[in-house]
């Protein structure tokens, strides 16, 4: 297998990128390569690639790939062809602010080139994106450990581990951490309705890591948190407003509101390029609605809906500041009050 463990990679030996489909998961393992825009877009809008910090760098990817086989020969060409690349993905999942940052990183690093170095540059720098999401997952999981010392137990919600970034995760990076230094968490994963994220995603990489691994549905993450289960919550998100109010995926503000009336911490675990510095609050956060399929089709062999019923699908909610405990990011803890402090 080409990625090793990771979930996207750069094959630059035949100019592909490559990932994992997470749609197949976790009854299939396939890994595909592909230098095809319409397969990359696919990707991501399917969810084929998910988590935030994954659709990020595999967005860099993919912009490389496409721009080394790109047979446009002047300068500005090759910038009218990544542009357009560029405002394509962008417009595929509007809510994680990575997919924008990473496309607006490479157009950085395209402007300041010419046009023997353009690919090159592309080239290297999506590299330098992989090399350092790893890092960034690494340094969140050692700063998040420091608080789990004395927690026997997390709920999570969602996937926020290595499938969802290049590898070792955000949510489940302290997980990961506290077990290589011998103290062993057990985990409560969210199913994660519609999409079944937690069930299928979660709770895969998180057996596979021979973690002690619970799956519930949405709605007993009340009974765990009241009978004394769960001692902290962790998720992941993504986009984060200036005064700290967060994007995660849908039914996180739930589980943020129980956590508060428990008296259980509520960690987000995040890189800083998750922060949107154009988004004053939550609610300037575009939602992503999806096709309600998911939600009456997705799972069953024919609809379990009457055939009168709508459905509403919105991936994402927003929780608000006021329920987040802290950040836990590569830089250090930090509560939603510091953030403008950090940026």
């Amino acid at each position: 297998m080409f990625l090793d463990g990771a979930t996207v990679g750069f094959d630059t030996v035949n100019n592909k990128a490559v990932f994992i489909d997470q749609t197949l998961l976790p009854t299939e393992y396939k890994e595909i390569s592909t230098d095809d825009f319409s397969e990359m877009f696919d990707a991501i809008k399917m969810l084929k690639v998910r988590g935030a910090p994954a659709i990020g760098v595999f967005t860099a990817i993919s912009l490389a790939v496409l721009m080394n086989k790109s047979k446009a020969d002047t300068y500005e060409n090759l910038m009218v062809e990544l542009k357009g690349y560029c405002e394509k993905l962008i417009l595929c999942r509007p809510t994680a602010v990575n997919l924008k940052w990473a496309a607006e990183e490479m157009l950085k690093v395209a402007e300041s080139s010419n046009t023997e170095k353009f690919k090159e540059n592309l080239t290297n720098k999506a590299l330098k994106m992989i090399e350092d999401d790893i890092a960034i997952c690494r340094k969140i999981g050692e700063n998040g450990v420091e608080l789990l010392k004395n927690c026997n137990s997390i709920l999570t919600h969602c996937n926020a581990g290595r499938l969802a970034t290049v590898k070792y995760g955000t949510a489940l990076a302290p997980i990961y951490v506290a077990k290589e230094n011998g103290h062993n968490l057990k985990v409560f994963a969210d199913e994660t309705r519609p999409l079944l994220q937690g069930a299928r995603l979660t709770a895969f990489e998180l057996c596979q890591a021979d973690i002690d691994t619970t799956v519930i549905c949405d709605n007993m993450a009340s009974f765990v948190m009241k009978n004394g289960l769960v001692d902290a919550v962790l998720v992941g998100c993504d986009r984060v407003a200036l005064n700290g109010d967060i994007a995660n995926k849908i039914g996180t503000s739930g589980v943020a509101i129980l956590a508060k009336y428990y008296n259980i911490p509520f960690y987000v675990c995040m890189p800083f390029s998750t922060f949107d510095k154009n988004i004053k609050t939550g609610v300037d956060i575009e939602i992503e609605m999806r096709d309600g399929s998911e939600i009456g089709e997705m799972w069953y062999e024919k609809s379990m809906l009457p055939q009168n019923a709508k459905t509403l699908n919105p991936a994402f909610d927003v929780t608000d500041h006021s329920l987040i405990t802290a950040f836990i990011t590569e830089k250090g803890v930090i509560t939603p009050s510091e953030i403008k402090d950090y940026i």
